[in-house]
């Protein structure tokens, strides 16, 4: 079973804080600054596989292919992402997310397909005057 959306934030504040505790600058590390963070994937927007973390102000996007950005930035937390992507099990998850967002994101266009047909049948037939 794959992990959730939330599991994942976790696993990667998870990772920012315990990098920050060694750190010669723990005692200026902001750990609320993570509370927010949130990680999404969107096929629509997308097609490739990726995922879109926010933290703060800051938003980027990765391929689950290479890793590489596409677009935006995260400054400084770029360092923690990367470091994220390579721990055992991380990208396995976010392929796992990818496929059940874009099944997900398939099956609501079918329904809303659906939903339109239906829409339609309900509709009177209009007679056309002669």
């Amino acid at each position: 079973m794959s992990k959730s959306f939330n599991e994942m934030s976790r696993i990667l504040k998870e990772l920012i804080k315990d990098m920050n505790n060694d750190a010669h600058n723990a005692h200026s590390f902001r750990e609320e600054r993570y509370n927010n963070m949130k990680i999404t994937m969107d096929p629509q927007r997308e097609s490739q596989p990726h995922v879109t973390i926010s933290i703060a102000m800051s938003e980027a996007t990765y391929s689950l292919t290479n890793l590489n950005r596409i677009s935006g930035s995260l400054g400084a937390d770029e360092r923690y992402v990367q470091r994220w992507f390579n721990r055992m099990g991380v990208m396995d998850s976010l392929k796992e997310l990818w496929k059940d967002t874009e099944n997900k994101d398939k099956e609501s266009i079918d329904a809303s397909q659906l939903d339109d047909i239906e829409e339609l049948k309900k509709k009177p037939e209009r007679k056309h005057k002669k």
